[in-house]
């Protein structure tokens, strides 16, 4: 067949299957059914056996490979003077029609799921102020216990004896015994690696992501160790098929917090703290500091030093890449795009409204 006419096909055939997904997304229960409970296992185990034994991201080497190639094709067609416009668009279009079918199909629809407090039975309605204020002084205890049973000393910052790697084997224990309390969220063969992109992740200001080609769920490597746990189990909940970036932050809380591990136990604590209480700060800035007081110096310290990680790799380009991942998120049924990683705090919140910390 004619190119040309392939692609016209393509284009075409892009913008059905996008007609397709706004009609299917009105169906929450039958994608969670029969795609996120049914297609995607499958999908997802085949991927993992795929991929998952391979020490680095395929995925990572993927995207490169497409930008060298979108790179190269540019510089041909300038060079030669053979820059179409029609035809050009149409190859496009072409090209996001496959990349398009291949992200949905292998992982994307699970945008369309049921939301997780529907699959959890609990309501998500919004919170007042005191109810928040209640959940993050119960966090605030909780991690003070947690921090000193660790470090001894409620002035000294928790110190993970366990390397990167090592966590990593110890977080699909952790998610093993995720699955036997919620076995709502069946899964098999969950692997996590090490993004080969860490050092420019870090400067545009993101801590991981999940490969919707190949399956990989990446964590940037360069994290501070106290907060890798939560990460690590926040990537592991995409690879569950938690599109959501708020659900896969909660399901990563239920993940880390109900662990038999201390140090998940404490990142996991660590993570819905920081949330809490940025949602105060926000809206209350003395009652942050009445809170604030009430933190052992070592979770402080703590928290601290995640703050003067990020800043140290502050550039002006991380505004960009977020709002294009911003512009990505609304694309995908996510209403509050990047923003919506605070709205872990009403499921938070709702959750623990009938379940104690």
């Amino acid at each position: 067949m004619d190119n040309k006419k392939t692609y016209k096909i393509l284009t075409v055939l892009l913008i059905m299957q996008w007609a397709f997904l706004r009609i299917i997304a009105q169906y929450p229960t039958a994608i969670e059914k029969y795609y996120s409970n049914g297609l995607y296992i499958y999908i997802s185990k085949f991927l993992s056996l795929l991929f998952g034994w391979i020490p680095f991201s395929i995925g990572d080497i993927l995207y490169a490979a497409l930008a060298i190639v979108i790179i190269i094709n540019i510089y041909t067609a300038i060079k030669n003077k053979k820059l179409h416009l029609k035809n050009t668009l149409f190859k496009i279009g072409g090209y996001i029609s496959i990349l398009f079918f291949i992200f949905h199909l292998n992982w994307g629809l699970n945008y369309f799921r049921q939301p997780a407090y529907k699959t959890l039975n609990f309501e998500n309605e919004k919170y007042s102020s005191n109810d928040l204020l209640q959940l993050t002084e119960k966090l605030i205890v909780k991690i003070n216990q947690v921090q000193l049973s660790i470090a001894k000393n409620d002035s000294i910052v928790v110190e993970n004896e366990l390397n990167k790697a090592q966590i990593k084997e110890v977080s699909y224990t952790v998610y093993e015994q995720f699955r036997d309390k919620y076995p709502q969220f069946y899964h098999v063969n969950l692997k996590v690696k090490h993004s080969l992109f860490s050092v420019p992740l870090t400067y545009m200001g993101f801590a991981g992501y999940l490969n919707p080609l190949t399956n990989e769920a990446q964590v940037n490597s360069l994290i501070p160790k106290n907060n890798y746990p939560m990460i690590v189990c926040h990537e592991l909940a995409h690879q569950v098929g938690i599109a959501s970036e708020s659900e896969a932050n909660f399901i990563g809380y239920l993940a880390s917090t109900n662990a038999n591990d201390v140090y998940f136990n404490y990142s996991g604590y660590l993570m819905a703290l920081r949330f809490c209480l940025f949602e105060i700060f926000q809206n209350d800035p003395a009652q942050f500091e009445l809170l604030k007081i009430k933190l052992n110096k070592g979770v402080i310290k703590d928290i601290q030093n995640t703050e003067n990680f990020w800043e140290s790799y502050q550039n002006w380009s991380e505004k960009y890449f977020k709002t294009f991942y911003d512009t990505f998120l609304k694309a995908n049924k996510q209403i509050d795009g990047i923003k919506g990683y605070n709205k872990v705090v009403v499921l938070l919140v709702n959750y623990h409204k009938t379940r104690e910390l």
